[in-house]
């Protein structure tokens, strides 16, 4: 470990080929690029600190990167103890950012790093799952008048805020970076379907084609993953809650059941639902011998791996891979059930996440540009972030299309023209 007051890493001898990651992050996301450049001209976060509770990999160091060049002072910690890259944390330290992450911290190194974050005492806040924000409501209340928003950027983020926004917990403004187009359906979809498999394929050089594989959720995320899961060959169970995303599922042709019903057919189960104990005992108690069990959701309590844990014999075949020997089988349980996809890979490509990370940077723009306007609570950011950065995205992968003519665009605002 290298720790100082301005930061806390596990190699700093890393930083030069953490140099190299984010230099080619930063060739496959043209279209955050492009914010980077404008906000070094214009400065728009100028004497503003910023803190980060995202996970700290090659593309999240492009975002710090962008918000650095607009003059934002920044401090960042890591949202989940398994998703560091250690390379990048080294040569985000390097490059005189605040950083307090590693791989493989434990719970309570965890919390001290975001309390470092937060003892930054930042003028706003970026989440992924909202600890940041929940940790400054539940300990630290005194420095919420000197926040001035937030941006959250996940589902389950957004989910917990309005949890508190309902029980009148929340206290400042929060921007929902999650809720735009650009993000959700392509960050959730795109994304988390790609960079699922390839935590899966890391983690246990499994085939996936002719395996059966069972995907808990329905929602952006569950969908991506059940189209890669189909394209790898696999032959695809969902399982829903809701009522119109399990008709979704059938229609879109996979099969759908009860996950009691699916535990006894399924070789790969993967839980993208932001609920806990999806995959239960009771679920485990019916597979088969050798499964698989992988998370997608945020956090590691989809899979009751705690109940495991007393009812079974553990040990670790493979870095992101534990066998549970329970009930005469053995179950393999896979990156700890924490998101497999950033445990054990990288997490989604650069190209995705340019997307997200202008979203989030654009965000802090336009928050710091009508903050008196916002409300307290979870906001909505306006459609023309979501479009510009549509054509953002566009021009950085040198892509044209057509606009409407005049003609057109008449005929669209009139009602009179009919059959």
């Amino acid at each position: 470990m290298n720790t100082t007051e301005n930061y806390a890493v596990k190699d700093l001898s890393l930083a030069q080929q953490g140099k190299l990651n984010i230099e080619w992050a930063e060739s496959q996301m043209g279209a955050l690029m492009k914010v980077k450049k404008r906000f070094e001209k214009e400065k728009p976060f100028k004497n503003l600190k910023i803190g980060i509770a995202l996970h700290p990999t090659k593309e999240t160091a492009v975002l710090v990167r962008t918000l650095r060049a607009g003059g934002a002072d920044v401090a960042i910690c890591a949202c989940n103890p398994l998703s560091t890259q250690d390379d990048v944390a080294a040569a985000l330290a390097q490059e005189g950012v605040k950083v307090y992450a590693w791989k493989g911290e434990t719970s309570a190194e965890y919390y001290e790093n975001l309390k470092k974050v937060i003892n930054f005492q930042p003028h706003v806040t970026i989440d992924d799952g909202c600890d940041l924000i929940s940790e400054i409501h539940q300990n630290y209340p005194h420095l919420i008048p000197t926040i001035l928003f937030g941006n959250e950027e996940t589902t389950t983020g957004i989910i917990r805020l309005k949890a508190m926004e309902k029980d009148g917990a929340l206290k400042y403004p929060v921007l929902a970076i999650n809720n735009l187009k650009t993000k959700h359906l392509f960050d959730n979809f795109y994304g988390t379907g790609q960079s699922t498999f390839d935590g899966i394929i890391r983690a246990t050089n499994i085939l996936i084609a002719g395996k059966t594989v069972v995907v808990c959720g329905y929602g952006p995320c569950g969908q991506g993953v059940a189209m890669r899961a189909q394209g790898l060959g696999g032959e695809v169970i969902v399982t829903e809650v809701n009522a119109f995303r399990a008709l979704q599922a059938k229609m879109d042709g996979y099969r759908v059941m009860p996950l009691i019903e699916a535990a006894k057919e399924g070789d790969i189960f993967v839980t993208v639902t932001g609920n806990k104990n999806v995959i239960d005992l009771a679920h485990m108690k019916k597979m088969k011998d050798g499964v698989l069990l992988a998370n997608a959701g945020h956090f590691d309590a989809e899979i009751n791996v705690k109940e495991l844990k007393r009812s079974a014999k553990m040990r670790k075949i493979r870095p992101f891979m534990d066998e549970y020997h329970y009930k005469g089988k053995n179950l393999y349980i896979l990156g700890e059930a924490r998101l497999i996809n950033l445990a054990a890979a990288e997490g989604h490509p650069s190209v995705v996440m340019a997307q997200s990370f202008c979203g989030q940077s654009l965000a802090v723009e336009y928050g710091i540009k009508n903050k008196d306007k916002l409300k307290v609570g979870v906001n909505e950011l306006p459609v023309e972030i979501d479009e510009l950065i549509a054509k953002l995205q566009l021009e950085s992968l040198g892509i044209k299309m057509d606009n409407l003519t005049k003609e057109q665009k008449k005929y669209m605002d009139s009602w009179q023209e009919g059959t």
